[in-house]
């Protein structure tokens, strides 16, 4: 195997994000020696053993030439560039043993993004019953049949994906077996590129506290009844730290309250949209202003470093290349080491449910993708549940607002409430 399989595929990757975030560095490429020692260094820090696997589209040239010693001459992740004919290539990277790279035949540019849409579209409609499935499991022989024997060989039990375009916005969690979903298996998570990962150490959240602000009513969006319920369930019932609802949950005081504390976790309950276009087109919604995405790393979030943000309540505009760039470049942007967000607009009561699992979990796992993977099981088995007017989430019973209160018993299990979690950046 060449060692400058990596870098080429890096390379373009990051040259992407970098492009369209405004990044100010030229990020050099990590090797493929130092992805091995990040990971190798991730299992003794955790016991977790991570890998990583990269999804992207190459031409039919670049695929005759897998066996031989040429450069990597025309790999281009961006989507305006690519031919609908360019051929799907998964490559697995773990700490130990040489990757494993597979051409998926018959798996073009043109025939998975049309599936991928087709999961998008069965996943988000929570009447969909199981239409999800066939899409889910053909995505699935596409994306991890061709390496699992490796996966389960080489012990991995975390898997960072590193995509291409139009694939960002795969809800990876989802992905079908034919028996389970593939959350069930392993923990996940969505990198840019490993090299812009800049922060790979492993650090415990415990003796962080949490920063969690949001709002239940907006001028322009739709209300969120369960926001003062998850704030206050989120802190101090489940995680030191400090709250701050509606008025409270203004720009100049996030500032105050970080310059104040230095809190580990940051928490906005609230609307968050990734758009088209310039990074600036997509915004979180404040009490009082929009933030916009280009301006997230004006908050000085890497230093003192922030290890996670959790935004409870997004939006995004699936399958657009922009909003792609926007959704799994968001640890980058906004400086922080990992980020929890939803690909779509998940029901008040399913975000309710899952963040309540959530924070009971990354009290007890050893790395946060770890604790998202066991909330998302939790919601799969039904061990979550909406009834009497109440969240029961096995260790919490939680009173829900009238809104809430009224909907009855609730089943959700259906991959609409939780396949949309995705954590973003460091999975550690």
């Amino acid at each position: 195997m060449r060692p400058n399989l990596v870098p080429s595929i890096e390379e373009p990757l990051t040259r992407q994000f970098e492009q369209y975030l405004g990044l100010p560095s030229k990020t050099r490429p990590v090797t493929l020696a130092e992805a091995r020692n990040i990971l190798t260094k991730i299992e003794r820090a955790t016991g977790v053993k991570p890998a990583l696997i990269y999804a992207t589209f190459v031409p039919p040239s670049l695929a005759a030439n897998q066996a031989t010693t040429v450069s990597e001459p025309s790999r281009n992740p961006d989507i305006k560039t690519q031919n609908s004919e360019y051929q799907l290539e998964v490559v697995l990277v773990t700490g130990e043993g040489e990757p494993i790279r597979r051409l998926i035949t018959g798996a073009t540019r043109e025939k998975v993004l049309k599936v991928v849409q087709q999961f998008q579209s069965e996943v988000t409609n929570a009447q969909s019953g199981h239409d999800y499935e066939a899409p889910g499991r053909q995505l699935y022989q596409w994306l991890l049949a061709p390496v699992e024997a490796e996966i389960k060989a080489r012990g991995i039990q975390n898997l960072s994906f590193i995509m291409d375009s139009g694939l960002r916005s795969l809800p990876i969690a989802a992905l079908y077996d034919g028996q389970q979903f593939l959350v069930e298996k392993y923990s996940l998570g969505l990198m840019p590129s490993l090299s812009l990962i800049t922060d790979t150490n492993y650090k415990s959240l415990k003796g962080l506290q949490v920063l969690a602000m949001g709002a239940a009513q907006f001028q322009e969006k739709k209300p969120l009844p369960a926001v003062p319920v998850e704030l206050s369930v989120i802190t101090p019932t489940l995680w030191q730290g400090k709250s701050f609802l509606n008025d409270r949950f203004t720009l100049a005081n996030l500032k105050a309250q970080r310059q104040e504390q230095p809190f580990g976790l940051i928490h906005l309950a609230t609307h968050a949209n990734f758009r088209a276009g310039a990074p600036g087109n997509s915004y979180i919604e404040f009490w009082d202003t929009k933030l916009q995405l280009d301006h997230l790393s004006e908050l000085g979030w890497s230093n003192p470093a922030v290890e996670l943000l959790v935004l409870s309540a997004c939006k995004t505009a699936l399958g657009d290349q922009q909003a792609e760039l926007g959704f799994a470049g968001l640890a980058v942007q906004a400086g922080v080491k990992s980020a929890i967000a939803s690909l779509w607009s998940v029901s008040d009561e399913g975000t309710l449910a899952l963040m309540t699992q959530l924070y009971q979990q990354l009290k007890v796992s050893p790395i946060k993708a770890e604790a998202l993977r066991q909330a998302q099981i939790a919601m799969i088995k039904g061990q979550v549940s909406l009834k009497e007017g109440k969240l029961f989430t096995g260790k919490e019973t939680v009173p829900l607002p009238s809104e809430l209160a009224k909907l009855g018993t609730r089943n959700l299990t259906h991959p609409y409430f939780w396949a949309g979690f995705t954590l973003i950046g460091s999975p550690w």
